[in-house]
């Protein structure tokens, strides 16, 4: 009796010690996510440095601590930075009517006379879109030139956040492989399935990433310097916008990259047009039917159907974030109903449901 009560005393004092902890840790997810995930994709280097150097854990974990920097920090820093510029410099050019919304649209209707019509019969207002454009074009300058000060003066703690995130990779390297063995001996599913969720945590984290950030960055590289090569303003911000785009399942760079081709075919410069179809359609669209399978590997690629409703569900929660939280849930979802009905024998083999 006494020893029934003093067990669940003990869980319901460990289970609120344990939710006030993540309470805490709640500020830090993002930092704390991207940590784990970036140790997990730089594992398999990690260890081959441990194979030649099996007693310098820790000069071991730095160098791959290195090479992150070097790889993915360095890189990211200038991207932010210039697209903050570019961003500004955008807004300076619509205040100056160096670029009007308005001139575009009037470009699109004079090449397509019909389209007027067409909308008219749906009915959306070409003035009333112009009056729009206008409004939203000015209003992303604004905000992007407003929030400009703010980004510099929140640099610091963007610093310490990023410092904080390599301080805890640096641990997650070193001291992996100790953490996925207490977490198996403390959580009561069994060894055989714990080891099991997490290698797939692993895997899903790696494949969502490589098959989805990396194709997005090379995606968006490309595209910047197509813009960039046909003269349209801020490459590098379109470009971003280009890998953004990319995360989104079954949509993609489509949507920065085809807009700006029917402009360009509707001011007449159909050799910029065919150009950037050429190269959105051939090289950009391509990417993911060629490197997806390469980098991912087919045995862990998740549904589409299940890969655009997580990813879109994962960002709508956790914000960018989301398109590898959502992705990883989505894969534990699937993992755990098909742990269920394996271990509970809900279906006989070959026999229907």
């Amino acid at each position: 009796m006494y020893n029934k009560v003093e067990t669940r005393t003990f869980l319901l004092f460990l289970f609120l010690v344990s939710i006030g902890f993540l309470i805490l840790l709640k500020p830090f997810f993002g930092t704390i996510f991207w940590a784990c995930a970036i140790a997990i994709i730089f594992t398999p280097f990690h260890n081959k440095l441990l194979k030649r150097w099996p007693k310098r854990k820790n000069l071991a974990a730095f160098l791959t601590l290195l090479l992150c920097i070097v790889a993915v920090v360095l890189p990211m820093t200038f991207v932010v930075s210039s697209v903050v510029s570019e961003g500004v410099a955008l807004y300076d050019k619509l205040q100056s009517g160096e670029i009007n919304p308005a001139r575009y649209i009037d470009s699109m209707d004079t090449a397509f006379p019909a389209l007027n019509s067409v909308l008219g019969k749906v009915g959306v207002d070409i003035n009333a879109l112009k009056t729009n454009a206008i409004d939203a074009a000015m209003s992303s300058g604004k905000f992007i030139a407003g929030h400009a000060l703010t980004i510099g003066q929140n640099t610091f703690g963007f610093i310490v956040s990023i410092a904080l995130m390599l301080y805890i990779t640096f641990f997650m390297l070193r001291d992996g492989s100790y953490l996925v063995d207490l977490i198996v001996r403390a959580l009561p599913l069994g060894d055989t399935r714990e080891r099991m969720l997490m290698s797939l945590f692993a895997e899903v984290t790696r494949a969502t990433i490589k098959g989805n950030l990396v194709i997005a960055m090379l995606q968006g590289l490309i595209g910047g310097i197509t813009l960039w090569a046909l003269g349209i303003h801020g490459a590098i911000l379109w470009g971003v916008l280009m890998t953004i785009a990319s995360l989104i399942p079954a949509v993609g760079s489509a949507l920065v990259w085809v807009p700006i081709a029917i402009y360009f075919a509707a001011t007449g410069d159909m050799t910029s047009a065919l150009i950037l179809t050429g190269i959105g359609a051939g090289i950009i669209g391509m990417l993911d039917n060629v490197l997806r399978p390469i980098l991912v590997g087919r045995d862990t690629k998740l549904p589409d159907y299940i890969v655009l409703l997580s990813t879109l569900g994962g960002i709508a929660i956790f914000g960018v974030n989301g398109f590898v939280v959502g992705p990883v849930v989505a894969a534990l979802f699937i993992a755990f109903w098909g742990i269920m009905i394996h271990d509970q024998y809900l279906f006989e083999p070959n026999t229907p449901p």
